[in-house]
């Protein structure tokens, strides 16, 4: 589906709807209204999840951010920072710092791509590669604390993933 077609043509809408309990015809009562703000919804969800994984975390000794470089890497290893910056949506200057401590803590090493001297290759040692193990439990984990099935957590990621798309389209336009 193409980012400037009719959303309600999107077939996954009423599913989504349904989950999150509101009906397509609603409109915002307020414009000016705190609780009508997607942005303040999605500020403060994001601060809550986020808070919500450090003690599922704290035993593999990973921060969320470390997390997630950790997922991009064990789905794909070896890659480049710019690969992984691409995929994660960070610049490489808040990317690099992450790597420095997860290379300190002897998670992945990073070095210079023989093939491309300009790019610097990430890839995961044993030890990096053994964490993936502890890292299993995390996501359900994760869903328990959230109370949230299979299902709903394929919904918001479906929405969250609209978001990002949208966002994309208009910081290009």
């Amino acid at each position: 589906m193409s980012s400037d077609s009719d959303p309600s043509e999107d077939p996954r809408l009423a599913e989504i709807i349904d989950f999150l309990g509101g009906s397509d015809e609603s409109a915002v009562e307020d414009p000016l209204s705190l609780a009508d703000q997607l942005c303040f919804s999605l500020s403060v969800a994001s601060r809550r999840v986020a808070h919500s994984y450090r003690p599922v975390l704290e035993p593999l000794g990973l921060t969320l951010p470390q997390y997630l470089v950790m997922l991009a890497l064990w789905d794909t290893n070896p890659r480049t920072v710019k690969d992984l910056s691409e995929q994660l949506m960070q610049d490489s200057a808040t990317l690099s710092p992450l790597l420095k401590r997860l290379e300190a803590r002897g998670y992945l090493t990073r070095e210079r791509d023989p093939h491309n001297e300009r790019a610097l290759a990430v890839t995961l040692t044993e030890e990096g590669a053994r964490l993936q193990d502890g890292a299993q439990a995390v996501q359900p984990e994760m869903m328990r604390r959230l109370r949230l099935s299979p299902q709903q957590v394929r919904l918001l990621n479906c929405g969250m993933q609209r978001l990002i798309d949208n966002t994309q389209d208009a910081e290009s336009a």
